[in-house]
């Protein structure tokens, strides 16, 4: 058991590794869901004649309803937690998932995307609260590993969608809303722990939130934070909905294969996830963000230039580096503002992500309009807006770096 408030200086006993697997498993299983519907992209275009811009609403529908909600939830769930709303966010998923697997038109693939977002916007505020309290004040560490179960889950996406959804039809999807109450058991008996850890921390002193820096710094500091955050997502974003799109045009690959691609793309993301926190732990988090920036930059501009072999490689290289960033991100963050974990939470899993979905929509009309390869090559320079991170102030304690 922990022995410390949410937020405070580390005094933790040990770090709950039960509990950390477990949050870091239902992160897998919502985010295999979430991207199983970007995969399925190509299918519905055939089935339903979708254009580009259709293509990114659909993305955009999901992010946009999980970024707005987001902040929302963690504010809420700071001031009043709700140690049992993680499997109510799944619940929802359940309901999308159910639907998109029966939908007949664009109106119904839309409402389940936003089904969807919704149970993204509840899980992730206080699914990464729960990971915080159990790090025992390896924060690093914990965002990783929590973090990198949402990774996996983004890449085992695309395999579900090229082995199961593909052979069987769009009906299967509505199969594999077992996946979603699956989750909904393990975050029902996570939200008893959280429960427990509440009532063993009652009559303790509340979380200090005094700020390590001015004011005006700090808000200054996160404005910064988040937008490396959505500038990285709108660029990841472009990969991982169009993608498919991009090597079936360019190398005339078949469906499965682009799907395989995707899956290089996103299972490096996975790895980089992880091992950014623990460097996070042990060099601070700023050196992080500012390594993950600068490595990715050059992959990033040849990407549009390489073959088929070089694409592959480059996507790796690309999902390793880049995706190194965000955990270490959200520990600076959380150091900036003690004692908000839901509010931080809910910001760079929600309004910042909501970047990569309106970015998606943007993205879409440019496909549409120029092609694939274009949208490629203009975002190939996004990367170098990571270079604002030479203006993120040093903490003056042990925390970001």
């Amino acid at each position: 058991m922990v022995a410390t408030v949410e937020g405070s200086q580390p005094r933790f006993e040990k770090t709950t590794i039960s509990v950390l697997l477990a949050v870091s498993f239902c992160h897998l299983l919502n985010d295999v869901m979430q991207s199983l519907l970007a995969s399925l992209y190509p299918l519905f275009k055939a089935n339903y004649a979708l254009d580009f811009i259709q293509i990114g609403l659909l993305t955009m529908a999901f992010q946009v309803t999980a970024s707005l909600l987001q902040p929302v939830v963690g504010m809420v769930t700071d001031r009043w937690p709700m140690p049992y709303s993680a499997p109510a966010g799944m619940a929802s998923t359940f309901g999308g998932l159910i639907l998109l697997g029966n939908a007949h038109n664009f109106a119904a693939l839309i409402i389940a995307a936003c089904l969807i977002g919704l149970g993204s916007a509840i899980f992730h505020p206080e699914a990464s609260r729960i990971a915080r309290l159990a790090s025992g004040g390896r924060h690093g560490l914990a965002q990783s590993l929590f973090q990198v179960g949402g990774n996996l889950g983004s890449a085992l996406g695309p395999l579900l969608a090229a082995f199961v959804v593909l052979p069987f039809g769009q009906g299967s999807v509505a199969w594999l809303s077992v996946i979603a109450m699956a989750g909904v058991v393990v975050l029902t008996r996570v939200g008893s722990w959280y429960a427990a850890h509440r009532r063993a921390q009652a009559g303790r002193p509340p979380a200090s939130r005094t700020l390590p820096l001015p004011g005006g710094r700090v808000a200054f500091a996160l404005f910064v934070l988040v937008l490396l955050t959505a500038t990285k997502n709108v660029y990841m974003a472009s990969i991982s909905s169009y993608f498919t799109f991009y090597v079936i045009e360019q190398f005339q690959l078949g469906f499965r294969d682009a799907q395989l691609m995707l899956f290089l793309f996103l299972g490096a993301a996975a790895v980089g996830t992880f091992v950014g926190g623990p460097i996070g732990d042990r060099f601070g988090a700023r050196f992080v963000i500012w390594f993950s920036i600068l490595g990715v930059i050059p992959f990033a501009l040849l990407l549009p230039y390489a073959n088929l072999v070089w694409t592959g490689v480059l996507s790796v290289m690309i999902g390793l580096v880049f995706a190194s960033a965000f955990s270490a991100i959200v520990v600076f963050a959380q150091e900036l503002v003690p004692g908000r974990v839901g509010l931080i939470a809910g910001m760079f899993f929600g309004f910042a992500f909501g970047a990569g979905g309106l970015g998606a929509a943007f993205l879409g009309g440019f496909a549409d309009a120029y092609g694939i390869t274009f949208v490629y090559k203009v975002c190939s320079y996004l990367p170098l807006l990571g270079l604002l991170t030479i203006l993120l102030p040093r903490l003056p304690r042990h925390g970001a770096g």
